[in-house]
C-alpha cells in the first residue's frame, strides 16, 4: 500500500517568463526634450553673468568671473524693475478675479442643473478656441471708448475676460469630480449654498485651484500681443512690452549683457512658480481627469 510519501514528487517550479525588452526611445525622446528645453534657459542665465567680449567671443562657456552687476544694471537703468511690477499688479489682479468668477463659473455649471446649462458651458468652451488677434481691433475700441487704455484695471479686465474660459473648463471637470454628499451632509446641517461652496467646496477643489492658477499665471505671465495693443503708456508697460523694448534698444548700443540680464529676470518667476507647485499641478490634472 503506497502512501502520499511515497509517492514521486512532481516538480512545482515554474519556469519564470522572460522579462520585456523595454524600449529605450521613449527615455530617449524625453531627454533630448529636456535638453533642448533647459539647454536655451542655462546659456541665457550663463549669458547674463558673462561681459560682452565673453558673450560675442566664447558663447558657449562659463563666465570667468559672474558680473551680477549685469542684473542691477538691467533692473534700474533698463527699467526692468518697473516692467516688473507693473506685471505684478496686472498679472496679480487679473489671477484674483479670474480664479475668483471661474471657479463660481464652473462651480455653478458642473453642480446645478438647469435650463441651458450646456449652452452656457460650450459657449466657454468654443471662446478657448477664438484667436484673439480677431478681436483686437474691435476690444481696442471698446477699451478706449470705457477710458481704459493704457491704464491697470483695463488690462486686468481684459486680461481676465481672456483667462476665464480655460478656468471654467479646467474647474468644471474638476468640480463634477467631488463627492455630492459631502456638501448634502453640509447643506443638511443649515449651511447655505455659499457656505457649501467657500467651506467645504473649494477646500476639497485646492488641487485643481492651484494647478489651474498656475496655468493662468504662466498664460498670463508671457502674454505680449493684448498689452501691445491695448498698453501704449510706456511707464506701464508690462515685462513682455519692456524685454522687446530693451532688446532693440539694447541691441544698438551692444549691451547684451544687460539683454540677457533682463530675460534672465523675466524667467525667474515663471520657473520658480513652477517648481514650487509642480507636485500640485500633477496632482490637480490626475485628480480631474478620473470621473
Amino acid at each position: 500500500m503506497t502512501t502520499l510519501l511515497d509517492r514521486p514528487a512532481t516538480p512545482t517550479a515554474e519556469v519564470a517568463a522572460p522579462r520585456p525588452r523595454r524600449n529605450p526611445l521613449p527615455q530617449l525622446a524625453m531627454f533630448a526634450w529636456a535638453v533642448v528645453t533647459a539647454l536655451p534657459l542655462i546659456w541665457a542665465v550663463l549669458s547674463s553673468l558673462k561681459t560682452d567680449d565673453e558673450i560675442l567671443n566664447r558663447p558657449w562657456a562659463p563666465p570667468d568671473t559672474p558680473h551680477f552687476e549685469n542684473w542691477a544694471r538691467a533692473w534700474t537703468a533698463a527699467s526692468i524693475g518697473r516692467y516688473f511690477w507693473n506685471s505684478l499688479i496686472v498679472v496679480g489682479g487679473a489671477l484674483v478675479l479670474t480664479m475668483l468668477l471661474g471657479s463660481l463659473v464652473a462651480y455653478a455649471l458642473a453642480r446645478y442643473p438647469f435650463r441651458g446649462n450646456r449652452l452656457v458651458y460650450y459657449t466657454f468652451v468654443a471662446a478657448m478656441f477664438f484667436p484673439v488677434f480677431l478681436a483686437l481691433v474691435p476690444l481696442f475700441f471698446v477699451v478706449q471708448r470705457l477710458g481704459l487704455l493704457g491704464t491697470y484695471p483695463g488690462l486686468i479686465l481684459v486680461y481676465t475676460a481672456y483667462a476665464v474660459p480655460f478656468t471654467v473648463f479646467f474647474l468644471h471637470a474638476f468640480f463634477r469630480t467631488l463627492p455630492a454628499e459631502v456638501a448634502e451632509a453640509a447643506v443638511l446641517d443649515g449651511c447655505s449654498h455659499g457656505a457649501v461652496f467657500t467651506r467645504v467646496m473649494l477646500p476639497l477643489a485646492r488641487p485643481g485651484l492651484v494647478a489651474v492658477g498656475i496655468f493662468n499665471f504662466l498664460g498670463l505671465w508671457n502674454q505680449y500681443l493684448l498689452p501691445l495693443v491695448l498698453n501704449p503708456d510706456p511707464d506701464r508697460y508690462v515685462l513682455a512690452q519692456g524685454l522687446a523694448a530693451l532688446s532693440v534698444s539694447q541691441g544698438y548700443r551692444s549691451d547684451w549683457s544687460g539683454l540677457f540680464a533682463g530675460m534672465t529676470i523675466a524667467m525667474l518667476p515663471v520657473l520658480v512658480a513652477y517648481v514650487a507647485f509642480q507636485r500640485h499641478i500633477r496632482a490637480g490634472m490626475t485628480a480631474g481627469a478620473v470621473r
